[in-house]
């Protein structure tokens, strides 16, 4: 997300109403809510992550111990008992 200087976007009356509230500083202004995008959805993370998951179970059911996956994924304890029991 890119810092944008508000004298740039907005009109004169804007900026001096918002000036009311918050002078100085970064403010986040967020998307209308219907245009939210779901987590993940402009990266492959959620995909990835999916695929990794998967790799973890399958590790785990074909005999892998929680400690071999915790070091051959870098997770913790409790990371690799939520992707697995889940």
């Amino acid at each position: 997300m890119a810092y944008i200087n508000g004298k740039e976007v907005l009109p004169e009356y804007l900026l001096k109403e918002v000036q009311k509230y918050f002078k100085g500083g970064i403010i986040y202004i967020p998307e209308p809510g219907n245009s939210r995008r779901e987590w993940g959805s402009r990266t492959n993370t959620r995909k990835e992550l999916k695929i990794r998951n998967s790799e973890i179970k399958d590790k785990k059911i074909n005999g892998a111990s929680i400690n071999e996956l915790m070091e051959e994924y870098h997770l913790s304890y409790d990371s690799i008992k939520k992707i697995v029991y889940a």
